[in-house]
């Protein structure tokens, strides 16, 4: 087994957890907000964001979905290793992991039923950047309106449509987090200034 298989995990398991359990649970619930998540040190070429979100939320019953880059054999001996979650394709994982592009097309992730629309994915996009302008971001959990920059306007307004079906999006850049859960309506900059 290789070294960097063993190291990167949370040095204080229980705390680093909690604290990046925290900083999810706080994107999610303010949509746009930007979080610190630290504690954790994966292997090339995930963020120390996105390796912290992986050691939160996966274990041995969540499905993951490398897609692109991601899919490579470090990433995989490190997830097993901390994790143990079990890597599925995409029309069988709980959470996928990638670059936007790598993780496209979105109509190959579950979306949920209307029976049970919490069987839906789960995306982890791996951005350039992260930063509070660009889409126009409206819905629970926000006061008035939020900014974030998002790769694609048109395909999470698609996403929005579907709802309550539909997938849930993590956005992490090095060691920063945000959050566009379904239920957030997402215009563009120049819609929100021909509305006023």
């Amino acid at each position: 087994m290789h070294p960097q298989t063993l190291e990167g995990g949370f040095a204080n398991p229980a705390a680093d957890a909690a604290h990046a359990f925290r900083s999810v649970m706080e994107a999610v619930a303010r949509p746009g907000t930007i979080h610190e998540i630290t504690g954790a040190r994966p292997p090339a070429p995930l963020s120390p964001a996105a390796g912290a979100v992986l050691l939160t939320l996966c274990d041995t019953d969540t499905p993951l979905y490398l897609a692109g880059a991601a899919d490579c054999d470090a990433v995989r001996a490190w997830l097993a290793f901390h994790t143990g979650a079990p890597l599925a394709g995409p029309s069988d994982c709980m959470f996928a992991l990638g670059t936007w592009d790598a993780l496209l097309p979105l109509s190959a992730y579950p979306k949920g039923s209307p029976e049970y629309p919490d069987r839906s994915a789960t995306l982890i996009v791996e951005a350039p950047a992260l930063s509070d302008e660009g889409a126009v971001l409206q819905g629970p959990g926000i006061r008035d309106t939020a900014r974030l920059s998002l790769p694609d306007i048109g395909a999470f307004r698609q996403n929005r449509a579907l709802f309550p079906l539909g997938l849930d999006f993590l956005f992490t850049c090095d060691g920063r987090i945000a959050a566009l859960p379904r239920a957030t309506r997402v215009a563009a900059p120049a819609e929100m200034a021909e509305a006023r």
